[in-house]
């Protein structure tokens, strides 16, 4: 995990310690990030909250980076202080909640919350990425002018996962679910998408990840036959356990040549597997992503008792 350079289309600004207001760029200019360091010398995350607010239009901020110690180990809930503000935060369209990085927190640590009063108290945003799923929880009610969803989890609890996939996003265009592994948390089910897999709720939805998964066969089993694949342009199933069986039940399924890119990446398919991929669908125009190619983790079959050595990209 590393800190994200741009968000929303706007380059990412570190609010930097103790900053005197003169040395501030325009707030409708960047998308303003918060990351407090571990050191004494360091400036309290209060007080940089309060000199923030207390010195910079918050009516023209339109996208708030929220890092350590906002998000770590002990828990999410760092929305609050927006919520908290969201009279003033009239132009907000973008927050990512839990920008932390590797040496910070492992992304099973990072905790997060119940996004629904946050959401409620932003009814204009347009964008959310999520970093860490431990404790988060989505409405079903969903949110009217969502435009990206992006969660990314080394185990995102399965109610969460099943609240986004019934959730009303009639907006959305973009959504991103990092599901992870059962020992982190995770554990969603084909069946726990459902709504999702269905098209059901998300009509202006054009690019889906599901990704991650440690039932990618199976995933990828399910949108072989998924009514939602005939709205996308580009199918994200990477990140996760991806094997020949996933890859030959979406060749068989519906097709798939309507799609501009199909994501495949972090994958345990053979190589003629991925020749079968190549020569099916790129000459179609469909690009096909298939980097990251794994062998199977011997040690997880004589360990830990799985049924197979393979594993998702994220996990702790």
């Amino acid at each position: 995990m590393q800190y994200v350079r741009e968000f929303h289309g706007l380059p990412a600004f570190t609010v930097p310690p103790f900053a005197h207001p003169a040395e501030l760029p325009d707030p409708a200019a960047v998308a303003w990030r918060f990351q407090c360091g571990p050191y004494e010398s360091d400036e309290d995350y209060h007080v940089c909250w309060e000199r923030f607010v207390g010195n910079v239009e918050l009516e023209k901020v339109r996208a708030v980076i929220l890092g350590f110690p906002w998000y770590d180990f002990d828990g999410g809930g760092g929305e609050r202080y927006l919520t908290e503000l969201s009279s003033r935060f009239t132009s907000l369209e973008a927050v990512f909640l839990g920008d932390v990085e590797d040496d910070e927190a492992m992304i099973s640590t990072i905790g997060q919350s119940d996004l629904s009063p946050f959401l409620e108290a932003f009814p204009g945003l347009r964008e959310l990425a999520v970093r860490g799923g431990e404790g988060l929880d989505f409405p079903v009610t969903g949110h009217r002018e969502l435009r990206v969803l992006r969660v990314e989890s080394g185990g995102l609890p399965r109610e969460a996962a099943a609240h986004i996939a019934a959730a009303e996003l009639p907006a959305l265009e973009r959504l991103e679910l990092w599901l992870g592994d059962d020992e982190y948390g995770g554990g969603t089910t084909v069946e726990d998408l459902a709504p999702l897999l269905a098209g059901v709720g998300k009509p202006n939805l054009r690019h889906l990840g599901v990704q991650n998964s440690p039932v990618q066969d199976e995933i990828a089993a399910a949108f072989a036959s998924a009514p939602v694949v005939a709205q996308l342009t580009s199918l994200s199933l990477s990140m996760g356990t991806l094997s020949d069986a996933g890859a030959e039940a979406l060749l068989r399924g519906q097709p798939l040549t309507h799609l501009e890119l199909l994501d495949l990446s972090h994958h345990f398919l053979s190589r003629d597997m991925m020749l079968r991929l190549w020569t099916t669908l790129e000459p179609a125009g469909v690009r096909v992503h298939l980097r990251g190619r794994s062998d199977e983790d011997e040690d997880l079959l004589e360990f830990a008792e799985e049924d197979h050595g393979r594993y998702v990209a994220v996990a702790e």
